[in-house]
């Protein structure tokens, strides 16, 4: 068995923490309440892909041989028990902060959630008419033979929705499945207000209302209706050649996605000990497989929840600002040409991005444009600004990333799109996602090509610019542009380069980069000066890098951690950790944002980064972290970090306990950093 030097989290139960995160945003009364039901959508969504990648990869670890634990220096038949212990809990909570609280302050603003069983004769008329006329057609009942259980179920789809119906007759029970159509009608239907009361009932709760219209030639004497979900493994087997053979057998595992191997039945715990012993034998799963839930299934979908009761119950607006000095009725180049600019999202506006390319594709003198695409949003801008600079005549190459996890559909739908449109498109690097966010335009001046770039964070994706919190770096920087026109030419050839003068990349450099960086701080503080780090990311699981950080606290390095996801380094551990610190920023706005702060000696170092401190990241991506070099915004930069060190609101502890203890304000003075960062960039001039 492999015996770790230093102490370690598991990476699945660390998140299982994260997610708990997002749950006491959703029991927290602060927050408005609209807002803590989409808190609990977006814990039951994160859940729900937490299954069908990570348990689905723990699964596959378990069927491989008994060696495995040796191998990873866990039993992962262990870390499932675990699992299921703990999410068990949480939904636990999670049904009593929706049950018991949040449906009962709805109720106190006059917004009732009903049922099918508290409909008025009035009301009732109103869902029935509404069932016949919208619901009823897309409902195809399936009978299931209930005397040979030998036989399997019917294929149930990937995360929907479907309702195990139990007809009672004297002498027997029959069963059925529903499939809930909520991809296609609206999960919620309001009613007709009655003296200010307003009325919402789910579409779970009308069919279930309307079974006899379903099952009207039985004589039975009862019928109920339960919601059940399945989740499937949804990691995909392909072959890593990059060809159109590769689309092919990309799509074709696509569709076996939603047969994949069942990971989770989540069931409503209602449900009677006969019909769930049915199931479980109808449908062959293993114990850990089961986890009791509440009446209602696919959470996610109350992100949508309608908002009935007014401005109050959701967080107040706040108006996307413009970046100092940059001003989007003039020319972008012209701009970019005098100094850089950095643009943080979604305080400011991602239509700066939208702009620059825009111009480039009118502007006469832009002759190419280079671009790596990620996940793009579902009516993309960028898209059309691409294909419109191809039609102008400009040369214009886009690596899109076909393998984006749960986006390969998009993006083989956008790989078309682009090539119609005129546009070079590379789909990727064999065994390695390119997952950097770069753009580099170039354009004919007096003084030759000048190359303009954008580097980012986060994708070129307008929908979750309005909700991640991301860096997006304008420059004309020749170290930056040489180095980046370097890597397009790789790309273009599938071939990595070291040596690079400004950027780190992976999957060759930045591990070795970053160890270097580390141990430069191990050497500043064994001269008795001040060695520290400040590291932002959304996951840290990286073993080597954790030993070195680990390393670096031992040698007297200062070491603060900004973790929002996963963290598995063990904070405040004595001999390995006294002098490292970690917080997680869980708001209304998802923390996106990759930064790289170390001291240097007094000369500090300020990166970027598209890359958090995962083995993927580091080894087997394409990445790429940048340097801010232009004093203001290394000014500004080093201020939203300090910001976000100060907040004593949303920030939580992330310590040996695994606690999730709020950093509260020792003082009366209190500080919300999402807040303040919006503020600040307000204010500043």
């Amino acid at each position: 068995m492999v015996k770790r030097k230093y102490p370690l989290i598991n990476r699945e139960i660390s998140w299982l923490y994260f997610n708990e995160r997002v749950l006491q945003e959703a029991a927290d009364k602060t927050v408005p309440l609209i807002e803590r039901l989409r808190f609990l959508a977006i814990f039951s969504s994160n859940l729900d892909e937490f299954y069908r990648v990570r348990v689905a990869t723990l699964n596959r670890l378990v069927d491989i041989n008994s060696k495995t634990k040796s191998i990873l220096g866990f039993n992962p038949k262990k870390i499932l028990n675990e699992i299921k212990n703990t999410v068990v809990k949480l939904e636990k909570r999670f049904d009593y902060l929706y049950e018991q609280e949040i449906i009962k302050e709805l109720e106190a603003q006059k917004i009732f959630i009903i049922n099918e069983q508290q409909l008025n004769v009035a009301r009732g008329t109103y869902v029935r008419e509404y069932f016949r006329r919208h619901v009823l057609p897309t409902l195809v009942p399936i009978m299931l033979e209930g005397e040979d259980a030998s036989k399997p179920l019917p294929e149930l789809k990937d995360r929907r929705i479907y309702f195990i119906v139990k007809l009672t007759f004297r002498k027997k029970v029959r069963y059925a499945l529903i499939e809930i159509p909520t991809t296609i009608i609206s999960r919620f239907l309001i009613l007709p207000e009655n003296r200010g009361l307003k009325f919402i009932i789910l579409l779970d709760d009308i069919i279930r209302y309307c079974l006899d219209d379903l099952f009207f030639i039985f004589e039975y004497d009862t019928v109920e209706a339960f919601s059940i979900q399945l989740t499937r493994d949804a990691e995909l087997d392909i072959d890593a050649n990059i060809s159109e053979k590769f689309v092919d057998a990309l799509m074709q595992s696509l569709q076996r996605r939603d047969k994949g191997r069942p990971m989770r039945l989540l069931y409503d715990s209602d449900v009677p000990l006969d019909t769930l012993n049915y199931l479980v034998s109808r449908m062959q799963l293993e114990a850990e497989a089961l986890i009791p839930g509440g009446r209602y299934h696919n959470f996610k979908d109350f992100i949508d929840f309608p908002n009935v009761g007014g401005p109050s119950l959701e967080y107040p607006a706040m108006p996307q600002l413009r970046v100092n000095d940059l001003d989007l009725g003039r020319s972008i180049f012209s701009q970019m040409a005098k100094r850089d600019y950095l643009v943080s999202l979604p305080y400011q506006s991602f239509d700066y991005i939208v702009h620059i390319l825009r111009e480039a594709a009118i502007d006469p003198k832009v002759k190419e444009i280079s671009i790596c695409l990620y996940r793009l949003a579902e009516n993309s801008s960028v898209i059309n600004a691409l294909i419109n600079a191809a039609q102008n005549g400009k040369k214009v190459n886009c690596l899109l990333e076909l393998k984006a996890r749960f986006d390969e559909e998009a993006n083989i739908y956008w790989r078309n799109r682009l090539e119609e449109g005129g546009v070079n498109v590379n789909i990727g690097v064999v065994q390695y996602k390119v997952h950097a966010k770069i753009c580099l335009i170039a354009r004919r001046e007096k003084r030759g090509l000048v190359y303009y770039a954008n580097l980012a964070t986060g994708n070129f994706n307008e929908k979750t610019a309005k909700l991640y919190c991301d860096h997006s770096l304008f420059t004309v920087n020749p170290l930056i542009t040489k180095d980046l026109r370097r890597l397009f030419k790789g790309l273009e050839k599938q071939t990595f380069h070291r040596g690079y003068k400004a950027i780190i990349t992976s999957p060759l450099e930045t591990r070795k980069r970053l160890y270097d960086l580390i141990e430069n701080e191990i050497e500043v503080a064994k001269t008795g000066k001040r060695g520290y780090m400040i590291l932002k990311m959304n996951s840290l699981s990286d073993e080597g890098i954790i030993g070195k950080l680990y390393e670096a606290s031992n040698a007297g390095v200062t070491i603060q951690l900004i973790v929002r996801g996963m963290c598995c380094l063990v904070p405040g551990q004595e001999g390995f950790s006294e002098r490292i610190s970690v917080r997680s920023i869980v708001d209304r706005y998802l923390e996106h944002a990759r930064i790289w702060i170390f001291g240097n000696g007094g000369e500090e170092l300020i990166y970027l980064s598209s890359a958090d401190m995962m083995t993927r990241n580091i080894d087997r991506r394409v990445e790429v972290a940048f340097p801010v070099i232009d004093p203001h915004i290394r000014r500004e930069v080093r201020d939203i970090i300090d910001i976000q060190l100060r907040d004593n609101t949303k920030a939580r502890e992330i310590n040996q306990f695994n606690n999730n203890r709020y950093i509260g304000a020792k003082n009366k003075i209190r500080h919300r950093a999402q807040e303040d960062i919006y503020n600040y960039l307000k204010y500043k001039s």
